[in-house]
């Protein structure tokens, strides 16, 4: 099934600047959906915040584990959590979870993000920040029980633009071994550029049947942030 582009309509959602949110939505087949908002903050506001969180927010880059090899993560993060949530994980790393009450900015723009998508829920966020083109984000998906089946992720961003790829992940049959090579290079891919104050939220069953990722970028000389929430169920 081929992805399906759509406008939502623009009286759907207030902004709190009196202007309107601009929905992009992507149908990519059985259960699985892509929303784009070009622009969920206004652009003055949007680098304020951007300020804020280069300065406040105790980032740290830390060693990961990838295909069994210990390495410093090519990205410095952080991350927030309500109290007495499951600890999240990831390539052998288990971050600290700092309170929502200490960065008010964060929770300014987790409200943001829920006006934009009433019923929403999210009560954490993993921060990144990018310093060049060479930190990236590798192909990967989010799919630990801790979220659920049908999570929804949301990603803001700020700063530097980025690029970002979804790939359709291979059915068994294209993933079994002596698969023909044709067969493997026909999947779906989708790209979006995450622009300064823009978010991007996957729903559904995007993480089953899909992987993602933010590539390395050589023309990209300045900082990106990005914020990712995801809502805990465990």
């Amino acid at each position: 099934m081929s992805s399906r582009l759509r406008f939502t309509d623009p009286d759907e959602n207030p902004n709190p600047s009196g202007g309107r949110w601009e929905k992009r939505a992507v149908d990519l087949g059985d259960g699985s959906e892509v929303v784009y908002v070009p622009r969920l903050i206004p652009r003055d506001l949007a680098w304020e915040w951007f300020r804020y969180l280069d300065r406040e927010i105790p980032w740290t880059r830390p060693s990961i584990r990838v295909f069994g090899r210990s390495c410093v993560q090519p990205r410095e993060t952080c991350y927030i959590a309500e109290k007495g949530l499951a600890p999240m994980r990831y390539s052998g790393y288990q971050p600290h979870p700092y309170s929502w009450d200490e960065y008010p900015v964060v929770k300014d723009i987790l409200m943001t993000v829920c006006e934009a998508f009433p019923g929403s829920k999210f009560n954490t966020v993993l921060l990144n920040r990018y310093k060049n083109g060479s930190d990236y984000v590798a192909w990967h998906s989010d799919e630990d029980k801790l979220y659920g089946s049908t999570p929804d992720i949301a990603s803001v961003s700020f700063g530097c633009e980025r690029e970002f790829f979804l790939r359709k992940k291979p059915t068994k049959s294209q993933a079994a071994k002596g698969a023909p090579r044709s067969d493997r290079k026909q999947l779906k891919q989708q790209s979006f550029v995450l622009k300064h104050g823009s978010l991007l939220l996957m729903k559904g069953h995007t993480q089953r049947d899909w992987v993602h990722s933010v590539p390395k970028r050589a023309k990209a000389d300045s900082v990106r942030i990005n914020l990712t929430f995801r809502h805990i169920v465990a």
